[in-house]
């Protein structure tokens, strides 16, 4: 009677570890990724979830759910304080968005005639991105502080009757915002459109020169409408930077005078965390989501289109 030997498994050939490398090489970025992914998911997409949620109760001090549907919203809309605040943004918004747009542009056309020590001056006019807008707004409430600003220094010169008092003005404060903005971004939207200006075919412009169009013609009828998508993109990161706005809010005016000053993302953090009234802060929370929304949608959609027709 004989023994039979013990079957041998053949040893994996070449093609096999191609394989299960091959495969693990395929693997190995969704691994790395599954945890970040997973805890934005959390963290993002499910506070905002949970931030719907409580808008829809009758939440206070503490998360509570007892469902009162859109009430909240309700009390939102016959807020006087919520259309300050509204009313403020589209003022702010809007005269930050075109500002920044037509001081970024000037700025890009000046740089773009290859003046000596570019360099020097786009590090100047960009230096104040750098910054938070914690830093900007105190440095711009000194200065415009009318004991030790800008009106102390002119009435020091002599001119008495000089005044610049917008800061504590509730009718102007919301200027002051927008001046402090627009010295901060202006130089990020220049930077956009020097890139796009540095990006267009120069042989479009010999062209037109050689068609006589003089150099203002030629930035007004040929390079601006070149510059479409660059526009298009700044209005977007400048829209969505008014919408946000707190930070700046908080360390020049901090709202006031009263509320003159307020803005939504203000309004919000005061009810929602100051106020104990975490339903009403949370309605106006989405309302503001719902306008990033509104300025992110077309954006994506203009660059998927852009994408699927290139």
């Amino acid at each position: 009677m004989s023994l039979s030997s013990p079957a041998v498994r053949p040893a994996a050939g070449p093609g096999a570890r191609r394989s299960h490398s091959g495969l693990l090489q395929a693997w190995l970025p969704k691994l790395v990724l599954a945890p970040s992914v997973t805890i934005s998911l959390f963290f993002v997409y499910g506070f905002m979830l949970w931030t719907f949620i409580l808008s829809l109760t009758n939440s206070r001090m503490l998360p509570s759910y007892e469902f009162v549907g859109f009430a909240q919203y309700a009390r939102l809309m016959a807020n006087d304080r919520w259309w300050v605040a509204s009313t403020n943004l589209v003022l702010f918004g809007g005269l930050f968005v075109a500002i920044c747009l037509a001081l970024g542009l000037v700025l890009a056309i000046l740089l773009d005639q290859r003046i000596r020590q570019e360099g020097a001056l786009r590090t100047i006019y960009l230096y104040p991105m750098a910054l938070s807008f914690i830093v900007t707004g105190v440095v711009w409430k000194w200065l415009l502080n009318p004991g030790l600003g800008i009106q102390a220094m002119v009435r020091g010169w002599g001119f008495e009757n000089f005044r610049f008092d917008w800061l504590v003005d509730p009718d102007m404060a919301v200027y002051t915002l927008v001046i402090a903005a627009v010295w901060q971004a202006s130089g990020f939207v220049m930077a956009l459109f020097l890139a796009g200006l540095r990006g267009i075919d120069d042989s479009i412009l010999k062209a037109a020169q050689l068609d006589g169009a003089s150099l203002p013609r030629i930035y007004w009828r040929v390079v601006i409408p070149c510059l479409r998508p660059v526009v298009f993109s700044a209005v977007m990161i400048l829209s969505h930077i008014a919408i946000k706005s707190f930070d700046l809010v908080v360390a020049l005016t901090g709202g006031g005078p009263g509320y003159a000053s307020d803005l939504p993302a203000t309004f919000m953090y005061a009810h929602a965390f100051t106020r104990a009234q975490i339903g009403l802060g949370s309605a106006s929370a989405m309302l503001m989501l719902g306008g990033v929304l509104a300025i992110l949608i077309p954006y994506l959609y203009s660059e998927l289109r852009n994408r699927r027709h290139g």
